[in-house]
């Protein structure tokens, strides 16, 4: 798939068929990931991928009730390793770029999943420290995003976005 037909195509998906989907496409989702860029090549993130029912729900819970989460064959929770990144670029290391380089791996992994045909969200709303008790993430890393992924059941419209003309600056604001 062209990745201009990714970018443009590509929807907020709420909403599961119950069947799973390949292994090979979750590896390719996940590798996508991996390939994002990074400050320093760092590459920060940590992938958790749950599959187990008890857990999805218990993301769902922990997102403040989407229950969609849970609906998903796949979850995958991103994390962002604050040491790691720390240890290359200080506090603005892990502050600032761990989670600029975590959300392009997400983007990765939301337009690889378009490509392949299944559908994906990016979740952002979530208690922190409930993700990372339910899934036992250890305190050097931060989870950044839940995405949850497969066949979509549903056709979202194509949301409105701002003209490039009101968002563009030459130079100056």
């Amino acid at each position: 798939m062209d990745v201009f037909e990714a970018i443009y195509g590509r929807r907020s998906i709420r909403s599961f068929k119950p069947e799973p989907f390949p292994e090979e496409a979750l590896t390719r989702i996940l590798d996508a990931g991996r390939w994002a860029p990074s400050a320093g090549n760092v590459q920060p993130w940590e992938f958790i991928v749950v599959r187990d029912g008890r857990l999805k729900r218990g993301l769902a819970e922990a997102a403040l009730h989407q229950t969609f989460i849970a609906e998903a064959p796949v979850v995958i929770v991103v994390c962002a390793d604050l040491a790691r990144a720390r240890s290359s670029y200080g506090l603005r290391g892990e502050t600032l770029y761990c989670l600029q380089d975590t959300a392009a791996a997400v983007q990765n992994m939301l337009l690889a999943a378009y490509a392949l045909g299944l559908g994906a969200c990016w979740v952002g709303a979530f208690d922190e420290k409930a993700v990372k008790s339910l899934l036992e993430i250890p305190e050097r890393c931060r989870p950044v995003a839940i995405i949850p992924i497969g066949y979509p059941a549903e056709r979202p419209w194509k949301p409105s976005r701002r003209s490039l003309r009101s968002i563009l600056h030459m130079e100056k604001f």
